[in-house]
């Protein structure tokens, strides 16, 4: 099933019936997907969930195939970050393992990031209430700080992050991720939650995730964030893109600040540290 959550065969017929996906053969005859025929699979999937026909599903990923397969449409953090840099290893890992290493990134962006700006996605609004203590700490130092779940509407509370809505069907809204894009301080987590997990317990569910202290990959994962953002909240990325355009600095990525992140998410995953919310 590997990372686009269908099977093989299935694929195979879907190529066979509806001319798609389209990909890759090697000398051998084996099959090869693309990062954006992983993309369109995986589009397909989220749309036969939402209740839409296969045929329909198939047609609506082929025809925005081309913009997405050359990453001129972002629409997911996560395979943004694949798209730049497919190198990349995924790890499997339980909403439990994924809440837990954010809070260590929240709580290491906190004691070290004083300026610079916040990403972060939460699927529901129910998950991002249960951190809105903590992200009104961290937006407050921040130059600008968005969040994103599936909110009534946009708000901007004083002393808060950005409240951006998005679709429970849009890509984003099958994401966790977390992007800290600071001088002092750069790291990028983001998860893509696999598909058929209905009746899976919420704190069992499991997520692909990758993540990254690379500052070049972390303002590539602020560029898509803001890019995604800016179709709910257009005003707000304004200020972001200037942020963007300001020099990397190598900070983010010396290794004082990967031992310290890394010994702090072994010890919050490993004690448990930071329930799950």
């Amino acid at each position: 099933m590997g990372r686009t959550g269908v099977e093989a065969p299935t694929l195979r017929m879907w190529e066979q019936r509806h001319g798609f996906p389209v990909p890759q053969r090697l000398p051998s005859g084996h099959r090869r997907y693309s990062e954006g025929d992983v993309d369109l699979i995986r589009r397909v999937v989220r749309e036969r969930e939402a209740g839409m026909e296969l045929k329909a599903a198939i047609e609506g990923a082929k025809r925005n195939g081309g913009a997405e397969a050359s990453g001129d449409e972002e629409d997911s953090i996560y395979a943004g970050l694949m798209r730049r840099r497919p190198d990349l290893t995924p790890y499997v890992l339980s909403k439990r393992t994924l809440v837990r290493m954010s809070h260590a990134i929240e709580d290491e962006c906190g004691a070290r990031a004083q300026q610079g700006i916040l990403f972060a996605s939460f699927q529901r609004e129910k998950y991002y209430r249960s951190a809105e203590a903590r992200w009104r700490d961290l937006s407050g130092p921040a130059d600008s700080a968005i969040v994103m779940a599936d909110f009534a509407e946009l708000r901007e509370p004083e002393g808060g992050p950005a409240e951006v809505p998005i679709g429970r069907t849009d890509p984003i809204g099958r994401e966790w991720s977390l992007i800290c894009d600071s001088p002092a301080f750069a790291v990028a987590l983001a998860g893509w939650e696999r598909p058929g997990q209905d009746k899976v317990e919420d704190f069992d569910r499991e997520f692909e995730a990758v993540w990254s202290m690379e500052p070049a990959l972390v303002r590539d994962a602020s560029v898509v964030a803001s890019t995604i953002a800016e179709r709910h909240a257009s005003h707000l990325i304004e200020r972001v893109r200037g942020l963007t355009a300001q020099p990397l600095t190598a900070s983010g990525a010396d290794h004082a600040s990967l031992v310290s992140l890394t010994n702090r998410m072994v010890a919050y995953v490993g004690r448990g540290v930071a329930s799950p919310g």
